[in-house]
């Protein structure tokens, strides 16, 4: 954090210290110890594909526990950490992107204490949208955060961005992908689809995958296999594909299974998928990050029915 020296004639200063005075009373009246949170401090770290962070917000150091069981400070909420950073996305290119960030959370000396993702929808071409992301609550007696900085940017078309909540797309069905599972190598990553629309909509195989490099470009060598258990016994998308139907309101589940194996060769990371569910589905790009290794093989599960 860079810091500045200022000369101050002596009214300004008489000024300063009063306020200063006034301060300390009413960190006293709070209790002693108490911590208040600093000004936003401006952060110069160059931008992340298109986003950065332009000020962050910590709290000062608090020695003795307060005095009383109120909050620290009059505009934190209770378990409020009183870390945040503010940033700003920009998206110089021709298209409308939707942004999905990860920031990190860090100490003094770079360990994670906890990680918040935003998504930014929607940023149109040459615009630039600014938010606030928090900490939050952070477990008794963990150590300081002293940084925040940008670990992950994930970009893809507006048009394309995957939907779990908010309004239903045109096509009238919404389309997602979960967090994942791993296990000893072994990756699934489930593919979710809602018919959020007011007709039915048929179903009879597996999802149509584009598999695209960090510049959203096809990524050649990689062999999509029909059911989970091209790669793996036991995942739960080995059965074959059968007729579905999905009324408004219903879903369905296929999976992404693959192995991260490395052996001779080159690894590759496939950081998007684009999806169609099937026939006349818009595409819609998903953010698995595939680390395939050297394996060349990814298998994706038939479309089958799912409880909500």
């Amino acid at each position: 954090m860079r810091s500045s020296r200022t000369r101050l004639f002596a009214p300004a200063a008489a000024l300063l210290l009063a306020t200063a005075c006034g301060a300390e009373h009413a960190a006293q009246d709070r209790g002693a110890g108490a911590a208040v949170p600093a000004p936003r401090a401006p952060v110069t770290d160059p931008p992340v594909d298109g986003v950065r962070i332009t000020s962050v917000t910590l709290p000062s150091a608090s020695p003795t526990p307060p005095a009383t069981h109120g909050p620290a400070h009059p505009d934190r909420l209770p378990g409020d950490s009183g870390v945040s950073a503010a940033y700003q996305v920009r998206n110089d290119g021709d298209e409308a992107m939707t942004y999905t960030v990860l920031f990190a959370f860090t100490t003094d000396t770079g360990g994670v204490m906890d990680h918040r993702e935003v998504t930014v929808s929607g940023v149109a071409p040459g615009g630039s949208r600014s938010g606030t992301v928090d900490l939050g609550v952070l477990a008794p007696g963990a150590s300081p955060v002293t940084r925040v900085k940008i670990e992950k940017v994930s970009k893809v078309p507006a048009a394309e961005a995957p939907a779990r909540t908010g309004a239903c797309p045109a096509s009238g069905l919404r389309l997602w992908a979960d967090d994942g599972d791993a296990a000893m190598g072994l990756r699934v990553v489930g593919l979710h689809l809602e018919n959020c629309g007011k007709k039915d909509y048929a179903l009879d195989g597996y999802p149509r995958l584009s598999l695209l490099d960090e510049n959203r470009e096809l990524v050649h060598g990689v062999r999509v296999l029909h059911g989970g258990a091209a790669i793996a016994s036991g995942t739960g998308d080995d059965d074959p594909p059968a007729p579905l139907t999905l009324k408004p309101g219903q879903r369905a589940r296929s999976g992404l299974v693959w192995r991260n194996t490395t052996r001779a060769g080159t690894a590759v990371t496939v950081p998007y998928v684009r999806v169609l569910a099937g026939p006349g589905a818009a595409p819609v790009t998903v953010t698995p990050d595939l680390d395939l290794g050297t394996t060349g093989r990814l298998g994706v599960g038939a479309w089958e029915r799912a409880d909500r």
